[in-house]
């Protein structure tokens, strides 16, 4: 079977993109599935460049299909505010909880009509003969007044999805999986690579 290196250090979001493409006939493995430790710079001004750029840098380095996303949070009253850079809002190396809670800050007297936010995700793959394929996904929402629920990662606790009036880590998996920014984004990669193994011949 075929390997699918997930070009990541995040053990949530490895963890979500393995769930996500259990069936496909690829073994998937993350970057310590495989005992390697890197950090690619996200230093593209987009999310296509930095997912692009991230599954590039670990195909060539594994010699195998690698997978990258990059996603972030788009905040309408922030003037699209954290975006590319959402994963480091509150400085290098800050945690979930210390970049949700500086955007909270940012938006303490901001009223609910005014706390319009989407996530976006870039997911793309990498073929060790050049080959890349990627899509593209949103999720709208709103940002809550305070964190809440104890699954997901990132800003989880504070993203209310629309039509629903839980944050996306009080919804769980499942739901989350169906209706996120990622999940979507991964379905259309999961249909791209199904398509490319039958053209491949790695599948009948």
């Amino acid at each position: 079977m075929r390997k699918l290196i997930i070009a990541s250090n995040n053990q949530g979001k490895c963890k979500e993109i393995k769930d996500l493409l259990v069936d496909l006939p690829f073994c998937v493995l993350s970057l310590k599935d495989i005992g390697l430790e890197i950090q690619v710079d996200e230093d593209q001004d987009t999310f296509e460049g930095n997912a692009i750029k991230k599954a590039s840098e670990i195909m060539k380095i594994s010699g195998e299909i690698a997978l990258a996303d990059d996603s972030g949070l788009e905040v309408d009253a922030l003037g699209g505010k954290p975006g590319v850079y959402s994963a480091m809002f509150a400085g290098i190396g800050a945690s979930d909880e210390e970049n949700y809670s500086k955007l909270l800050a940012f938006l303490k007297n901001t009223p609910a009509e005014q706390r319009k936010a989407s996530f976006c995700c870039v997911t793309a793959v990498a073929y060790p003969d050049g080959r890349i394929i990627y899509a593209k996904e949103n999720c709208d929402g709103c940002i809550s007044f305070s964190p809440a629920g104890e699954n997901g990662f990132g800003y989880d606790p504070i993203f209310i999805p629309d039509n629903y009036n839980k944050t996306f880590a009080q919804l769980g998996k499942e739901v989350k999986n169906l209706i996120s920014h990622r999940g979507k984004a991964l379905q259309k990669i999961k249909l791209m690579l199904s398509q490319e193994c039958i053209k491949d011949g790695c599948v009948k």
